[in-house]
């Protein structure tokens, strides 16, 4: 057995430090909630966060409109003051916050608030943790919501079918099934698409735009349901339905560009040039690593 590992409890308190700068949560609801005040006062230099706060609300109607769903009053345990009861706001609600509040400090903060937003809660389980920590490490990368969204549902997809080849004896041909997929949907392989990209150690799906990953996601759940009511046996049987469900996807991008004039597969990746370099500079090494572990289905 590993060491054992000291879990949060209910209502737990805690102070990270931010650039210096003390920043207090409480866990609630099984998820870490940050004082609004401190967080303001991290990501301004205010001096005064509440009153801050108070002023967003004013000039941010979307933000006050919602302000009672992301925020709570939560009791603060304090070894000098006691027990204060302060307002906090949850993960979401912070990156909610930032939209409002013009920072040079946001960038590193989301980096920060990935990683210490999630620190030693059982997420295994709560599947819901483990997204909301996806979601959060992609926001840090810049990522925004609709690429998220289809991000993760393909990462899902992706996970029940490369399961489905596995416990049918195709572990050692997963790359050339999904090769097999990705002919189906795009007529290219999957190196053919990242030569198209420019991308070398870079993964795939990550520089994939919305509606590529969309169609990969559409055509793996279809090459997952055609395996499952055919039973293939062999890998060329195996690959044949891998084909099959991609060119349901196929279908659908060969309408899609009639319909738009527009090749659906382009050299375009979906992170801008300043992302990419804002990463490689401040994103750990093993942010994938992290990203692929979290997001692996519990056994």
């Amino acid at each position: 057995m590993g060491p054992q590992i000291d879990l949060p409890c209910e209502g737990e308190s805690k102070i990270d430090l931010f650039q210096r700068r003390e920043v207090r949560k409480t866990l609630h609801e099984g998820e870490w909630w940050f004082s609004v005040k401190d967080v303001l006062e991290a990501l301004t230099d205010t001096s005064d966060g509440t009153r801050y706060a108070g002023d967003l609300r004013k000039k941010d109607p979307g933000l006050n409109s919602t302000y009672s769903e992301i925020t709570r009053t939560l009791p603060f345990e304090t070894t000098t003051r006691g027990t204060q009861n302060l307002v906090f706001i949850n993960i979401e609600g912070v990156f909610r916050l930032m939209q409002s509040v013009p920072s040079a400090k946001a960038e590193p903060f989301k980096k920060w608030l990935a990683k210490v937003g999630f620190e030693r809660l059982q997420e295994n389980e709560n599947p819901e943790l483990i997204v909301k920590r996806a979601i959060a490490t992609y926001r840090a990368k810049g990522y925004d919501d609709e690429w998220i969204d289809a991000r993760i549902r393909n990462k899902a997809s992706r996970d029940l079918l490369t399961e489905e080849w596995s416990r049918r004896g195709m572990a050692d041909y997963i790359a050339l099934l999904t090769d097999a997929v990705s002919l189906g949907a795009f007529d290219i392989t999957t190196g053919q698409h990242k030569t198209i990209k420019g991308l070398k150690s870079q993964a795939l799906r990550d520089n994939m735009t919305p509606l590529e990953l969309t169609l990969t996601t559409l055509g793996e759940q279809a090459t997952r349901e055609i395996t499952k009511t055919t039973n293939p046996e062999t890998f060329p049987e195996h690959k044949t339905a891998a084909y099959r469900g991609g060119r349901i996807a196929g279908a659908a991008r060969q309408n899609i560009e009639r319909a738009t004039g527009q090749k659906v597969v382009s050299p375009k990746n979906y992170l801008t040039e300043a992302q990419r370099l804002n990463n490689a500079r401040n994103n750990p090494s093993n942010l994938n690593e992290i990203l692929q572990r979290l997001l692996k289905p519990a056994k």
